[in-house]
């Protein structure tokens, strides 16, 4: 992987980590939608064809039998076959073997399922909130947004709430690894593995592969009503290699609390932007859904998403070949004024709101939908109880991701909000 580490001459460029620390490039999206057909886009040694309209991008996502996941993965650089076989996981697989691994888990997820942990989600977030407030207010992503989600899936899995800190940390360096800025040496946390067939190439990925085998075995030893014991049941009985194993547990940590974090940090930020929002909704309680949805499709956490060609075909009357790279691009796709009136307005009451935040559709749909759902309409509720209104007391400072619409920090103040 050797991505562009600065902003290049091609105006159309959208794959330099460090354009995104000003933000999403919303303008050279833009640009790319008004043109005809779709973007050609060099990048390392090669290029990818940019999907940047809502329609075009629901096109690929459910279309899996031409666009697949599993070839090349999910990344916008190419990785070696071994590399290949090693990072996989649920989002870098097709057909039986995604059926396979998604079935092992999917219950857990649906909207019944989630529901049961409402309660709970209920408790920490105001537990956060009100030490956010006794505080007078501070870093909003270490106060609330970080820790509501981490802990949330750690109850699910299984997870021992004194390791939270562990596991932002973990996330974090993660999220750092998807840019051009890296944290970690190669040998962090004892890792020995080469960083090319490790996720993310970071030594994290490491870390976390470990624990969760740790934990593995505990619950081996003592079987727990919790999802870690149901994947360590599957892998004994066949169901799950130890690669997949390792590589499904690092994914529910991480897309369990990294997407749903990075969500809150966007949202509490919309909110202070436009503090008219949370009055309506004040005022207006029945637009809880819309406003979870307005969030989601604010925040676009995950930027995009990459399949491959498998066959000669067409897409918005381009050629695409067998081989080629196909990106789509989310955070465009939510901003598509042919999909979404007035695009760039924060609005709460916006309906239809056919976002693109839990993927394009399809059955790569993101497994746990229902549970930042959830999680993101619990928080809400819990400011609009407290009457609380948020203020930024500063700048937020953005990670330089071209795939995660991360934050790594925002300093935010309680406020009493407008009658």
């Amino acid at each position: 992987m050797d991505p562009a580490s600065s902003v290049t001459s091609n105006p159309l460029d959208v794959a330099a980590p460090s354009l995104y620390l000003d933000g999403i490039p919303h303008d050279r999206f833009a640009a790319m939608r008004a043109a005809p057909g779709l973007t050609w886009h060099p990048y390392d040694e090669g290029g990818f064809w940019a999907v940047t309209r809502h329609g075009d991008v629901r096109a690929v996502s459910r279309n899996p039998a031409i666009f697949s996941s599993g070839i090349g993965h999910t990344n916008l650089w190419d990785l070696e076959a071994d590399a290949l076989e090693a990072r996989r996981s649920l989002i870098d697989t097709d057909a039986p073997t995604h059926t396979r691994l998604r079935r092992i888990v999917s219950r857990h997820f649906t909207p019944r399922s989630t529901a049961r942990f409402t309660a709970v989600t209920r408790a920490i977030a105001a537990e956060l909130l009100d030490g956010f407030v006794a505080s007078g207010g501070g870093d909003w992503v270490r106060a609330v947004a970080a820790p509501l989600p981490i802990r949330v899936i750690m109850l699910i899995l299984g997870i021992p709430e004194a390791d939270a800190d562990h596991l932002v940390e973990l996330s974090d360096h993660l999220v750092d690894g998807t840019g051009d800025r890296p944290t970690l040496p190669p040998d962090a946390f004892g890792n020995t593995t080469p960083l090319r067939l490790l996720p993310f190439g970071s030594a994290a990925s490491h870390a976390l592969f470990v624990y969760g085998e740790e934990l593995g075995e505990r619950r081996r030893a003592a079987p727990a009503a919790d999802l870690v014991t149901e994947l360590v049941r599957a892998a004994d009985g066949g169901g799950l290699s130890p690669a997949e194993y390792r590589n499904f547990f690092h994914l529910l940590v991480f897309a369990g609390n990294e997407t749903t974090r990075t969500a809150l940090v966007h949202g509490a930020l919309a909110f202070a932007e436009h503090p008219e929002q949370l009055r309506l909704l004040r005022h207006r309680p029945e637009l809880l859904d819309g406003a979870t949805e307005e969030v989601l499709r604010w925040a676009t956490p995950v930027l995009h998403m990459r399949r491959t060609a498998r066959r000669d075909t067409a897409l918005a009357g381009t050629a695409v070949s067998a081989g080629d790279k196909v990106v789509m691009w989310y955070a465009s796709a939510n901003r598509d004024p042919e999909a979404f009136d007035d695009p760039f307005r924060f609005d709460v009451s916006r309906s239809p709101n056919e976002h693109f935040a839990f993927g394009g559709g399809g059955h790569h749909f993101c497994l746990g939908a229902s549970l930042a759902r959830m999680e993101i309409r619990v928080l809400l509720e819990e400011l609009l109880k407290r009457r609380i209104g948020l203020r930024a007391a500063g700048a937020p400072r953005r990670i330089a991701s071209n795939f995660v619409h991360g934050v790594a920090s925002v300093s935010m103040q309680p406020v009493e909000p407008d009658p």
